[in-house]
């Protein structure tokens, strides 16, 4: 039967961001639940090692996300394993989070870390190999292709960004594009054309992608979109950057985002819908990373738990000071 649920706050996701606001939730003593369809972790379960996370040289993605999982729980927060369907504000100022059960959670806060999911090739290898040489993260898995031969996939601003990040490592990095020319912007055109490491690959897709005896990636099969050729691509790397989709799908009604639909906050990570939060992955900002994804669970814990203060004290629309606090 499904259920009516009440809480203080409710999380929606469980990676990074989700997690650490589930921590600071019960250490500010809110009765918090964070929804999670799988395991928790978001996509430090698609990461083998992370080296750039502060206070672990080299921790396993899985190790780190069990950490997390633990630190929260301990705080006492609940973690509920369903798949979240709506997110809706009604009325009186309520928040209702539906999952596909059916079961309603009702709460005057919302803190939605549901990340976001890279664009797949969707080819053979790609799935099989994350992790062991396939990657859609330049600054988390370049480290560990210095003074090897890489390819990258795509043809926007990210690819080409990318391309140009990753011969700081790499001692080539084949840029393969499905079209003739880039989509990039000038500028970072003229990067990659300028820069001696890079190879551009013309009018190519990715059709296979193979794997030594002990899993690593060690050659990319390539078909011409013109002449439908087919040829082998050594190496050892391949980064996939053919775009990454916000998962802002659940929430209902307009909510302020950028041109790629990415969430836009204010500094205290409150969307335009007053009492929802936005933390991680699924917000418009600079970079992705585990740390900025914290950070942003981080602040937006303590402003929901400030705005729930200022709610029980009689505010019906409290509002967000200059100084970190609530006004009154």
């Amino acid at each position: 039967m499904p259920e009516n649920l009440d809480y203080d706050v409710v999380i929606v996701g469980a990676g990074p961001a989700g997690l650490c606001a589930g921590m600071y939730a019960g250490r500010a003593m809110l009765k918090a639940v964070l929804i999670e369809r799988g395991a928790s972790g978001g996509e430090l379960l698609n990461t083998e090692i992370i080296e750039d996370y502060p206070g672990f040289e080299h921790i396993d993605g899985w190790d780190l996300a069990q950490k997390f999982e633990s630190h929260a729980l301990k705080f006492g927060v609940e973690i509920h394993r369903k798949t979240v369907e709506t997110v809706r504000k009604l009325d009186s100022g309520t928040f209702e989070t539906i999952t596909d059960g059916g079961d309603t959670y009702r709460s005057p806060t919302v803190i939605v870390t549901a990340g976001g999911t890279p664009i797949k090739l969707g080819v053979p290898g790609e799935l099989e190999f994350a992790g062991k040489g396939v990657s859609y993260c330049a600054i988390c898995d370049g480290a560990f292709f210095r003074g090897h031969t890489i390819a990258v996939i795509g043809g926007g601003d990210a690819a080409a960004e990318e391309s140009d990040f990753l011969t700081r490592y790499a001692e080539k990095v084949y840029l393969v594009h499905r079209r003739e020319e880039l989509r990039a912007s000038k500028i970072l055109q003229k990067r990659v054309f300028e820069n001696p490491k890079i190879v551009p690959i013309w009018n190519s897709v990715v059709e296979r992608i193979d794997a030594d005896e002990q899993g690593l990636v060690n050659n990319i099969v390539l078909r011409d979109a013109i002449t439908a050729e087919r040829r082998d691509l050594t190496a050892s790397g391949v980064f996939i950057f053919i775009g990454f989709r916000p998962n802002t799908g659940i929430i209902e009604g307009h909510i302020g985002h950028d041109s790629s639909g990415y969430l836009t906050t204010d500094a205290n990570m409150e969307t335009s819908i007053r009492g929802l939060f936005a933390a991680g992955d699924l917000r418009s900002q600079l970079t992705r990373q585990v740390t900025t994804a914290v950070g942003d669970a981080t602040t937006a814990t303590i402003a929901a738990e400030k705005y729930l203060t200022a709610l029980k004290s009689g505010q019906t629309s409290p509002e967000i000071a200059g100084s970190g606090g609530y006004a009154v």
